[in-house]
């Protein structure tokens, strides 16, 4: 979240705790997680037990409750892929109501939590589907891969990819409990097959990820950097200087220079690359 003026309202904040196994059949367990529970503290549990499914998803900040709305996601994986219900409170009738994996209707840094019922609902709790054995173990990611060469770890295990993530993420994202931000500030925008051609004709070493044959992923970080943001600092507000993905604030600046300086990378990548960068924090 991003404030912009003081809430004149109550705030509640959800810290119900706990993590409780539901079910376990040969290959998989159901764990219900309560909403209060730090996310990465839930992931290091998982790694101890040797339930897969979360390990690329290590050292994100935050709550498991806030993991569903934005559909999380780092190193090639969705919180999505492992959810199998999210538990809420209506806020209107006071009621508890469960949706399903579908029923959240998931989409990349999004469910029907962030747009459709937007405000309506307080998550309590959510269940994982989590794999015991035979993880699918994702490292293509070539940041994963260089790390875990680097270690010389050819075959590695949940534990090694969450160690490799963790590093990476050390390494070149800010801890907000030093300096104040909110992970990613934009989602990479995601093109259609005539602008990507056009972008990379032009820019030949362009890092991107192909979605299918008709659309193509590119870093919004790249985006920012070749406009000329990266490590560029307006008073206290600020871009990161190893990862322009990143809006940083130095120690005084307001909600409202920070989304000053959201909308000016906005529009200066919008002038060079034809894209417009979406915000995923959400602005009060």
């Amino acid at each position: 979240m991003l404030l912009t003026k003081n809430i004149e309202k109550t705030v509640i904040h959800i810290n119900i705790k706990g993590i409780k196994l539901l079910k376990e059949t040969p290959n998989s367990v159901f764990v219900e997680v309560n909403a209060g529970e730090i996310w990465h503290e839930f992931v290091l549990w998982a790694l101890e037990n040797n339930y897969g499914g979360v390990e690329n998803l290590s050292l994100i900040p935050g709550n498991v409750g806030s993991c569903p709305i934005q559909n999380i996601g780092a190193y090639g994986v969705e919180v999505k892929d492992t959810i199998s219900k999210v538990t809420a409170i209506e806020i209107e009738t006071g009621k508890v109501i469960s949706f399903n994996n579908k029923e959240c209707n998931f989409g990349y840094r999004n469910s029907i939590f962030k747009n459709d019922v937007k405000g309506k609902y307080i998550i309590t709790s959510v269940v994982f589907k989590l794999t015991k054995k035979k993880h699918l173990l994702n490292y293509n990611y070539g940041a994963i891969q260089t790390e875990l060469s680097r270690n010389n770890i050819s075959l590695p295990t949940i534990q090694d990819i969450s160690n490799a993530i963790i590093t990476i993420r050390q390494t070149k994202l800010p801890d907000p409990k030093k300096i104040g931000n909110s992970g990613s500030f934009f989602k990479n925008p995601i093109v259609d097959k005539d602008l990507f051609q056009k972008i990379q004709k032009e820019n030949i070493a362009m890092p991107f990820y192909a979605i299918h044959k008709e659309s193509f992923k590119i870093p919004a970080g790249w985006l920012i950097e070749q406009s000329g943001f990266k490590g560029k600092r307006f008073g206290d507000a600020g871009v990161h200087e190893n990862q322009a993905l990143v809006l940083v604030n130095y120690g005084n600046a307001t909600g409202n220079e920070i989304l000053m300086l959201a909308k000016k990378i906005q529009k200066k990548v919008k002038s060079m690359f034809s894209i417009e960068l979406e915000m995923e924090v959400n602005i009060f």
